[in-house]
């Protein structure tokens, strides 16, 4: 879990977490934090929930008759456990999750069981049609509290590049270009929306 604090104002502080585009390194594995112990009622409800109406996951005496002997976890509620302990890490400052490949379930969950969840950046390239936008893909493995994987998937998401540095790196006229080009506006005259947003993100006077 990746958290910062950043101070907004003196003696203020706002909490921070997620990554920029510019901050993921192919190769870099991101241990993700906290773990979680699925429990009877977590599996239930979320397989009734979602409408899956197989008995394995929530019938006791038809679970004892199969080769597991006990019931078993549904499949798709760790998949979002485990994509949801990736957000503090790999998502939270992204614009979209652009989707899922090559998902792989390799050992069964049952109740009780904790697990855990760690993820290593693949790939990453600049956006073609979002120039201060890109596209980053990891590969996140669920393990258990002994190490047995679970799980492994690859993820893709929309990531937003950090524009204060590009200030800071840049200078402002080369980002007052960019925004001019991409709204269609002139000078400093913006949305009364996009020029709050600009200004709450940078504090930059418009």
């Amino acid at each position: 879990m990746v958290g910062i604090a950043q101070e907004v104002a003196p003696g203020r502080f706002r909490e921070s977490y997620g990554r920029y585009y510019e901050e993921f390194e192919v190769g870099h594995v991101y241990e993700h934090r906290p773990g979680r112990t699925i429990t009877e009622t977590d599996n239930i409800w979320f397989t009734l929930l979602t409408m899956n109406t197989h008995p394995l996951h929530f019938d006791n005496a038809y679970a004892a008759k199969s080769e597991f002997g006990k019931p078993l976890v549904n499949s798709c509620l760790t998949l979002a456990i485990v994509t949801g302990m990736s957000v503090s890490d790999i998502s939270q400052k992204a614009i979209g999750n652009l989707g899922w490949n090559d998902v792989k379930l390799t050992s069964p969950v049952f109740v009780g069981d904790t697990i855990y969840a760690e993820s290593e950046v693949l790939s990453k390239r600049e956006s073609q049609k979002r120039p201060t936008q890109g596209i980053v893909t990891v590969r996140t493995t669920g393990k258990k509290a002994d190490g047995t994987v679970f799980m492994t998937f690859e993820r893709t998401i929309l990531a937003e590049e950090n524009r204060f540095d590009a200030v800071l790196n840049e200078g402002f006229p080369k980002l007052e270009a960019e925004l001019t080009s991409a709204m269609g506006v002139h000078g400093h005259v913006l949305p009364g929306e996009k020029a709050f947003r600009l200004y709450d993100t940078f504090g930059l006077p418009l």
